[in-house]
Formats: structure tokens, C-alpha cells, sequence
């Protein structure tokens, strides 16, 4: 597919390489939140049953993205953490029982889980800058271990683990596999089925190119019914349109989750973002980010200087670059800020992450500023 010309209209000042934290929408995503707040001005929520069909296209796009089952497993929550926590706070742990995470967390995927330690819930971090990390937390299961939560992509080193392989290993010994896959639905083709997710969690924010304050969250059926809830409201029960019925039951599908008003906007706006990757394709969206980022790392592995902290190996990448300098990194830092260069201090280094789309003039930039 060949995108607009149009589709990403970025400021020439603006080189844009911070997908890993917060993306640029695109213009189907700014038109379509134009026209729905136009229509609030004008209209009001005369055609409220329009906007909830955008939600449950929005649903639908969503299973697809990740090849759910059923949109009736995706349930529309406020962010990544909210979705943990939901898992973290609807299973009945007893005391001693374990779970597993990768030392490299971000604190969403780390904070949920330290939270149940005064139910006697013991957290094991593992460490994964060996060669075999997926060994390493397979290595780490005990009879004791009821879930493995972990990162699809580490969002410092940019590390992208073998989900195939940790599912594999959770259900061979029984126990939950949850995966945080913010850093890499958008990236490449995503298969929860293949591999065994029993819970997927994603914010639009980032590789969706959609706004903050929208997350997809997945568990399955089965699971479904084992959560305890902790947040009621009128939007969560089976006959959500009847108000006058008193003897309300819980909703069958995942919108159990979601408590009260849904948050129409940004479903509007996540919507035009994902029927952009759907059009695009995820095969076409990864090759293209697979080349971007290979050339990033290669420009940089081959200068001779500073030190590369993300993996060299292909299959080990997502969107995510991560180099430490020589010079000192808070004035490298500055100095791609105040040339327009928009990326993070992550990993401790220098994180650079393009997304498909990206020109490769932006990423020379960015390039020349840190190697001359």
C-alpha cells in the first residue's frame, strides 16, 4: 500500500524518532476527531448509536490486530496499568504464591505485582541480559509460580523476547502467561493464540499511533469468569440499556471490565489510527520498521563509537535502538532536543525509535548529530 502524501504532515522541524513513548497521529486520526467534535458542537449526541458502532468497529479492528478470538474478548480500558491491575487485583492469590517478571519492567508491569505483597504474593525479577533470557525465566518457575508477566519488548533495551517459547513454558507448567505488548502491537504481525497468551495488554499510544487514555485488554474466556471485580457501574452489567432493572447480572463478554462511560473520543480516534496498520498490513509495517531500525544500528554499531545496548540480532529488535554515547548523555540529550530530534533517555542511552513510516532523511539527522 502506498500512504498519502499527506497521511504523517510533520513539521520540518520536527524528526521524529519517540515512538516508544508517545506517537504523532496520523491525518485520518485528526480528521476523524475534528468531525466527531464538530458533531458534539452541532449535534450533540443526537447519534449516540453511531458512535457506539465506531466502538465496536474499534473492537473488531482490535481482535483482528492481535487475532483474538472474539471482539467479545477485547474490552476497552483507560491504559496498560489499569488492564495489570485489573489481573493483579481479580485473581485469589494465597500466601506464597509466585509470580514472574523480567528485572527490565516498566514500572506498569512491575508495580501491580508488588502491590500484592502484603497478600503474601512473592515477586521473582529475573534477569535477562544473559544469552537465553526466555531460559531464564522458564528456568524460574517453581510449584509455587501461578503467573509470568512479562514485556513483549523491553522498553529500554528494546530486547523483544520469544513469546512462542514463554507461552510454551507457562503452559506446560500450568500457570498464566500475561503479556504486556505495548512496545510491539503495531510493530509486526501479533498471534495471542499462537502464543498462548492468557491475558495481552496494550495502550494505543504508542506503535498504534493512537491517543492516550484508550488500552485493549485480552484475557481469555475461561479466565474471564475467575477475575473478581472491583468496579461497578451501569456500563458493565449484560442489559447495559435497560437502567430501570434492579436485578442486573454481570456482562457475559469483556465489557465486564469497563465500569461506566466509555470514552467516545478516543475511540474515534484509535479506530482511524488501527484501520491505517490494518490497510498497511502488519507484514508490510514490520518489514518496513525491521529496515529502519537496521539501519539505525548499523550506522551506529559501525562508527566505532559509544556502546550499542539494544540486541544486534534481527529477531531480537521491534521499533526500539538504544545507544549510550561517549560523550555525557544528558548534553548528547540536549543537543538532538534543541535540533528538533524528538527521542528519550531510556535504557541508559540515547533511545531512537522510528516507526514505519519514518523518511530516512529524519533518521540521518538525528545520525550526523550523534556521530560528527
Amino acid at each position: 500500500m502506498t500512504l498519502s502524501a499527506d497521511e504523517f504532515p510533520q513539521d520540518p522541524d520536527t524528526f521524529y524518532l519517540n515512538h516508544a513513548a508517545v506517537a504523532p497521529w496520523p491525518r485520518r486520526t485528526l480528521d476523524a476527531v475534528t468531525l466527531f467534535a464538530r458533531e458534539n458542537v452541532t449535534r450533540g449526541a443526537r447519534h449516540y448509536p453511531r458512535w457506539q458502532a465506531v466502538e465496536d468497529t474499534l473492537r473488531h479492528q482490535l481482535c483482528t490486530l492481535i487475532n483474538a478470538p472474539s471482539p467479545d474478548d477485547i474490552a476497552l480500558l483507560k491504559n496498560t496499568s489499569e488492564g495489570l491491575s485489573v489481573l493483579a487485583s481479580g485473581l485469589d492469590w494465597r500466601a506464597g504464591d509466585e509470580i514472574i517478571i523480567t528485572d527490565q519492567e516498566f514500572p506498569s508491569n512491575r508495580i501491580p505485582w508488588q502491590a500484592l505483597a502484603a497478600r503474601g504474593v512473592v515477586l521473582r525479577e529475573v534477569d535477562i541480559s544473559g544469552p537465553a533470557p526466555e531460559q531464564a525465566l522458564a528456568d524460574a518457575i517453581t510449584p509455587r509460580t501461578r503467573l509470568m508477566s512479562v514485556s513483549s519488548v523491553q522498553y529500554g533495551t528494546g530486547l523483544a523476547l520469544n513469546l512462542l517459547q514463554l507461552g510454551q513454558a507457562c503452559q506446560d507448567a500450568d500457570i498464566l502467561f500475561c503479556v504486556d505488548a505495548i512496545q510491539s502491537i503495531g510493530t509486526r504481525v501479533f498471534d495471542l493464540q499462537a502464543i498462548k497468551a492468557d491475558v495481552v495488554v496494550a495502550d494505543g499510544h504508542k506503535w498504534m499511533l493512537g491517543p492516550e487514555g484508550l488500552a485493549l485488554f485480552y484475557c481469555t474466556p475461561a479466565l474471564r469468569e475467575r477475575l473478581t471485580l472491583h468496579q461497578f457501574g451501569w456500563h458493565m452489567v449484560e442489559d447495559a440499556g435497560n437502567y430501570d432493572r434492579h436485578d442486573w447480572e454481570i456482562a457475559h463478554s469483556a465489557r465486564r471490565f469497563e465500569c461506566g462511560s466509555p470514552n467516545m473520543l478516543a475511540a474515534h480516534a484509535l479506530s482511524a489510527s488501527v484501520s491505517l496498520l490494518l490497510e498497511v498490513g502488519l507484514q508490510e509495517v514490520g518489514q518496513q520498521l525491521a529496515a529502519r531500525t537496521a539501519w539505525l544500528d548499523k550506522a551506529l554499531r559501525e562508527s566505532g563509537r559509544g556502546q550499542m545496548i539494544s540486541p544486534e540480532a534481527p529477531e531480537r529488535r521491534a521499533g526500539i535502538v538504544t545507544w549510550r554515547p561517549d560523550e555525557a548523555l544528558e548534553g548528547c540529550f540536549n543537543r538532538l532536543r534543541e535540533a528538533g530530534v524528538v527521542c528519550a533517555k531510556r535504557g541508559g542511552g540515547i533511545r531512537l525509535s522510528p516507526h514505519f513510516y519514518t523518511d530516512y532523511p529524519v533518521m540521518d539527522h538525528a545520525l550526523t548529530l550523534l556521530l560528527d
